[in-house]
């Protein structure tokens, strides 16, 4: 299946976020396959009436990730050492997280945006 999250990153922790994405340990990439993901692509975007400029620096973040079963994904990666300390990092430099933990409207497995279209 293949999912599309939305999150945010803080403006002035751009540098960061992109920075800590360098460098996502292996340990965790290794888990995330585990689970069953085979891609999985972040974009950063600003908003389309932003000048050039603006967005080059934007906040919105696009996910889209292929994976068996997203439900189990995040099961089995919310309480996982390595994905519990990332999720911390990623904490301190965003303003609208991925939330792995299924409470509330719109967080755990139904966080994916929702499909409009698909090319027939």
């Amino acid at each position: 299946m293949r999912v599309a999250l939305h999150t945010k990153v803080r403006a002035d922790r751009i540098a960061e976020y992109e920075a800590a994405h360098r460098e996502v340990p292996k340990e965790l990439t290794d888990a995330i396959r585990a689970a069953g993901a085979t891609s999985w692509t972040i974009w950063r975007w600003g908003s389309p009436r932003a000048s050039a400029f603006e967005r080059g620096g934007g906040t919105d973040l696009f996910h889209v990730l292929e994976c068996e079963d997203y439900g189990r994904l995040i099961a089995e990666l919310e309480k996982l050492p390595v994905n519990v300390a990332w999720q911390a990092r990623m904490a301190e430099l965003l303003d609208v997280v991925h939330d792995y933990s299924g409470a509330g409207a719109g967080a755990g497995a139904d966080a994916g945006l929702p499909v409009v279209w698909e090319l027939p």
